[in-house]
């Protein structure tokens, strides 16, 4: 169980707190929801979440097998629903992976990412597609 305080600050602006390090963020909401946009918006931090975790069972998966992951890029879309109530429609990811890989690990390893736990909490009409490129 982690632990995490948000303070609602006034204006759309929450600080959080992250329990077992203390270490914080800001969100604000975003300018087309009535706010300033001047850090994430919470549905920012749920793109930033899929990306992040996808990012750690990849190097999970590749320091396991001795494969360096260093420089990876992760590219992902937020895309909004136009009508109410307002929800995340998709997300698409594109990974950038800094090494080639044989057979074996590239499909393990897509299928790491793809197991990840945000992506497996993410409601089942949330499209996510990982797409992975590798350089030539």
């Amino acid at each position: 169980m982690v632990e995490i305080q948000v303070e609602y600050q006034g204006g759309l602006r929450c600080q959080a707190v992250h329990g077992p390090s203390g270490c914080q963020l800001s969100t604000d909401a975003p300018v087309d929801n009535q706010g300033r946009g001047e850090s994430f918006s919470p549905t920012d931090l749920v793109a930033t979440a899929l990306g992040t975790c996808v990012s750690t069972i990849m190097g999970i998966y590749a320091d396991r097998h001795d494969l360096n992951l260093t420089g990876m890029k992760v590219r992902i879309e937020k895309h909004m629903s136009a009508d109410l109530p307002r929800r995340i429609m998709r997300l698409p990811v594109e990974i950038r992976l800094p090494i080639t890989l044989d057979e074996r690990h590239r499909t393990a390893i897509e299928a790491a990412a793809r197991l990840c736990p945000v992506h497996q909490s993410l409601r089942a009409d949330i499209e996510a597609p990982l797409v992975f490129i590798y350089p030539e």
